[in-house]
């Protein structure tokens, strides 16, 4: 029975935008995949989907979990003897199928287009601050010592971060299942979900793939003190909503065991923060090409971190209002963040496990 190829135009010029126009350089010599270290024998990457992407046949490439198990070494970037830039149109195909299996579909465009759209996505939520605290309060500056609840009351916080979180896990938990319902169409898979997540979940929590990486391996520390600095900074203010409601302590004093939790885990995000945008700054083929979509998370992951840290001094160092409106700005860089996690470069953490889970219940071998 003939095969249904589905070429389109439209697919191309979307990934050639997003950083995958060199493409049409290949010319399937294979080489990438021969030097691949992180390519299960059984289905190695990158040479099949950059043929996926010179047809624009970004439905298969929407169901290729190869796609997920690239790290962006770039290893065969170095080695492409046509410059085709494997490792960029990997991460280019990632970006366009983070967008097409979003939900709801106009946040994933939104998002994706974030070399214009960037002004809207953080605009938007500074001006609901500002609007909403001077509702409430008339964006009086608190009198010293500063106490930011003065500013910000808790219950206000509750009232916007939970329901956005619950939208994030929803918009997040559909996605996963269409890629999850995709991947599974042309392999068959068998075993437990849970028994494969966990051993793919410690994978991903100690980067161990990142470390088989010849030219970009550098990047796994970064990406490493980073995830594990927004673990941190989750234990720590889950610490502070119980010092505040069953211990009644609050704000805690700087020398509180709980304050140095999130201190350590700021201390994490500071250093991954610094090693990815220092790396960035490199370039080359030790970070790849540089997208608009790449920049924005990025600047707002480093936007969280340095008005998180001033935050926390201003309330000690810092006049009132400027120390107020760092918070401002913080809270805004954090909703942002939260708004767009299930469509930035944060879903990656989404669609890689379920690659990495399926690649274990099908059966794949990954590695030289």
């Amino acid at each position: 029975m003939a095969e249904e190829i589905l070429p389109s135009a439209e697919f191309r010029a979307q990934l050639k935008k997003r950083g995958g126009a060199t493409a049409s350089r290949c010319y399937q010599c294979a080489t990438c995949s021969s030097v691949c270290q992180l390519a299960p024998d059984a289905a190695p990457f990158p040479r099949k989907q950059m043929h996926y992407v010179q047809w624009g046949l970004g439905d298969r490439l929407a169901s290729d979990p190869a796609v997920w198990l690239c790290h962006y070494c770039n290893d065969c970037t170095t080695r492409c003897p046509r410059d085709a830039k494997p490792g960029d149109v990997m991460q280019a195909a990632r970006a366009l199928t983070v967008e097409t299996l979003s939900f709801p579909r106009f946040m994933g465009k939104l998002v994706g287009r974030a070399k214009v759209t960037w002004p809207l996505l953080l605009g938007v939520p500074f001006a609901f601050w500002v609007i909403v605290l001077y509702a409430i309060n008339g964006l009086t500056i608190p009198p010293e010592p500063l106490v930011y609840d003065q500013l910000v009351p808790h219950w206000l916080i509750y009232v916007v971060f939970f329901p956005v979180t619950g939208f994030v896990l929803l918009a997040a938990l559909i996605s996963g299942l269409r890629f999850w319902k995709l991947i599974g169409k042309n392999q068959e898979r068998s075993g437990s979900f849970l028994g494969n997540l966990i051993p793919a979940a410690i994978e991903v929590g100690v980067h161990s793939r990142f470390a088989k990486c010849s030219t970009s391996g550098s990047r796994r520390w970064g990406h490493f003190f980073l995830m594990w600095g927004f673990i941190g900074a989750l234990i720590a203010t889950t610490l502070a909503i119980i010092a505040l409601y069953l211990i009644g302590t609050y704000p805690l004093p700087l020398d509180h065991p709980f304050k140095f939790v999130g201190n350590i885990a700021a201390l994490l995000l500071l250093i991954g923060g610094i090693w990815l945008w220092v790396n960035r700054l490199r370039g080359g083929e030790q970070s790849g090409t540089t997208t608009a979509f790449d920049n924005f998370f990025l600047y707002v992951v480093l936007l969280v971190i340095f008005t998180g840290i001033f935050t926390e001094i201003g309330r000690f160092w810092f006049p009132p209002a400027l120390a107020c409106w760092i918070y401002i700005v913080h809270l805004t860089t954090i909703l942002t963040m939260f708004v767009t996690f299930p469509y930035s470069k944060f879903a990656h953490i989404i669609y890689r496990t379920l690659a990495m889970v399926h690649e274990r219940m099908a059966g794949l071998k990954t590695g030289k």
